[in-house]
């Protein structure tokens, strides 16, 4: 055979393997078109608690780490900044709206070690669970973080704890 003829069948692979890609991406949206979009970041968000630049990892299913949401903004990774204000978390990511996840959406903060197509040293990642929108109500959600320095990571889930999930209970607003 011909190189050129090669060259053809392989372009031809790529391009077919390139749409399966993204019939599958588009299928993953489709059935995932009842979850709605984070919300919207308030005009006074409150003070920063805390701030960093990192990545976003992923946003998956709760519970569920090979489960990527794809809806909202949520499914790419992407460098990010990150910042914990008095009404909730601020994800910026570059190219996009702001993702804003609301103080009284924040159900817990854990570490982790991997997550859809990212394997780290161990508890490596940030990981927030948290109420993302849906068409019947609520669904929960892990969105997984990753800071460069691991006193950025620690610095982040102490405020988490100390400002979303224990002045919540304590208040008696624990659901």
């Amino acid at each position: 055979m011909d190189r050129s003829v090669l060259m053809l069948i392989v372009l031809a692979v790529l391009i077919a393997l390139l749409a399966l890609m993204l019939v599958g991406w588009r299928g993953r949206q489709r059935r995932q078109r009842d979850l709605g979009r984070p919300a919207t970041v308030p005009q006074d968000p409150g003070a920063d608690l805390f701030s960093a630049r990192g990545f976003y990892v992923a946003t998956t299913l709760a519970g569920d780490p090979l489960a990527r949401v794809a809806v909202g903004g949520l499914g790419f990774r992407s460098r990010a900044t990150v910042t914990a204000t008095e009404a909730g978390i601020i994800l910026a990511i570059p190219g996009q709206e702001r993702i804003f996840l609301p103080r009284e959406n924040i159900l817990g903060v854990d570490r982790a070690t991997w997550t859809i197509d990212r394997v780290v040293e161990q508890d490596g990642m940030v990981l927030v669970r948290w109420r993302l929108p849906a068409a019947d109500g609520y669904i929960d959600v892990d969105s997984y973080l990753r800071f460069t320095d691991p006193e950025e990571s620690t610095a982040f889930q102490s405020t988490v704890e100390d400002q979303y999930l224990h002045s919540t209970t304590e208040g008696g607003n624990a659901q």
